[in-house]
């Protein structure tokens, strides 16, 4: 669908970027509701402060309760951006973006959430670790496991992106996203 439709205000631009911004935030966010909603709540493998103040009290279960909340408020925050951001490219607008570049972009910031959250969360400071239900001895291994991942998101990620700048359809641009030019 290119230039004007019939009767409708809006110009049609198939040849439009793809927020890579915007789903990297979302692909923060998505990461981290599915660490904070799965990992922390419905398997219960680890709370946000759960290494420093294990779940051996009330107190503590409050307190690895209330980071827990905080970190869902970040990551709330981070999907609130991706959305102004998806919002102000596409108002007012009937853009075409190709699958690719936005699958890309989620995987990378979902596999940048994954590596920042292991680096520093179970590995630097040590808050808390992937599966703190196995014995301790097998903690290292899920964590690496956890990194492993976040790395194959990012570098899948990272892949989809590129690609989507090469060989696009028929009618699709050839440029690279915003994010990916020199």
């Amino acid at each position: 669908m290119t230039g004007r439709e019939e009767g409708a205000a809006t110009v049609a631009r198939p040849e439009a970027d793809v927020p890579v911004a915007a789903g990297v935030l979302f692909g923060l966010g998505l990461g981290g509701f599915f660490d904070g909603i799965v990992l922390h709540q419905v398997l219960q493998w680890h709370h946000m402060l759960s290494s420093w103040y294990p779940i051996t009290s009330i107190e503590n279960l409050e307190l690895n309760t209330l980071w827990d909340g905080i970190f869902h408020s970040a990551t709330y925050i981070f999907v609130v951006l991706a959305l102004f951001l998806l919002w102000r490219r596409a108002r007012g607008r009937h853009l075409r973006w190709p699958n690719r570049a936005l699958a890309g972009s989620l995987l990378v910031g979902w596999g940048l959430f994954n590596l920042v959250e292991g680096l520093i969360d179970h590995q630097w400071l040590g808050i808390h670790h992937v599966n703190e239900r196995a014995e301790r001895e097998h903690w290292l291994a899920w964590d690496l496991g956890f990194l492993a991942w976040g790395l194959a998101m990012l570098l899948a990620g990272l892949w989809l992106l590129r690609r989507s700048r090469r060989g696009r359809g028929p009618g699709e641009s050839a440029a690279a996203p915003a994010a990916l030019r020199p």
